[in-house]
């Protein structure tokens, strides 16, 4: 699946088809997250974007892999001469569970989507994590349910009344990854000559 998602890429780049996918269809939400690092560096977010709903998933990683990696608004669109940097995971979600408040979750093993009405502006707003996300980030339940508020698009107060009217439904995922690098080797291995991309310097894997 990821082999995928770097396939699509490469051939958005080169402006060709990219390879038949090696995996077999299904309904899943699903996830595409790119990722970069250089000299060694922590991987920094590149781009993320994804669907809670399910949906085919050869035609949802195609969609998503160009997506996260173009139209993330957080960031500008990554170039070829990024390929060689990057990482991608994909997240296909299962397990959805309906919580009994906004505590009754697991860090590092749920994802969350929060759905809760503004008080401010009396509209519905919701937002997710990804079950790596809190962890990644050294985040209590707490402070991972105030970043989602804010990521949902609420600037007011957060008071503990907000929170407890928030209806909460977590998720687990199964995660894929891959850097670039073992792409290469992978595509060298399988298709007998590493890819080549219309942009990108040679020589960086």
């Amino acid at each position: 699946m990821v082999v995928y998602c770097f396939d699509i890429l490469v051939a958005h780049y080169n402006s060709e088809q990219a390879p038949p996918p090696a995996f077999g269809d299904g309904q899943h939400p699903l996830f595409v997250t790119w990722k970069k690092a250089i000299n060694g560096s922590e991987p920094r977010l590149r781009g993320c974007i994804g669907t809670l709903e399910a949906r085919c998933i050869i035609t949802g990683f195609r969609d998503y892999a160009l997506t996260s990696a173009l139209r993330d608004r957080r960031f500008p669109p990554i170039q070829a001469k990024e390929l060689p940097y990057l990482e991608c995971t994909v997240s296909i979600l299962t397990n959805y569970e309906n919580a009994h408040d906004y505590l009754d979750w697991e860090v590092g093993k749920h994802g969350i989507i929060i759905e809760f009405v503004d008080p401010d502006y009396h509209t519905r707003r919701n937002a997710t994590y990804l079950p790596e996300v809190a962890a990644h980030e050294g985040w209590t339940k707490t402070e991972a349910i105030d970043s989602l508020i804010r990521k949902a698009g609420f600037n007011g107060t957060i008071t503990e009344q907000l929170r407890r009217r928030i209806q909460l439904t977590r998720y687990q995922s199964t995660l894929f990854s891959m850097h670039y690098s073992e792409y290469v080797a992978y595509v060298r291995t399988t298709r007998g000559s590493a890819p080549t991309i219309n942009g990108a310097k040679p020589g960086h894997y």
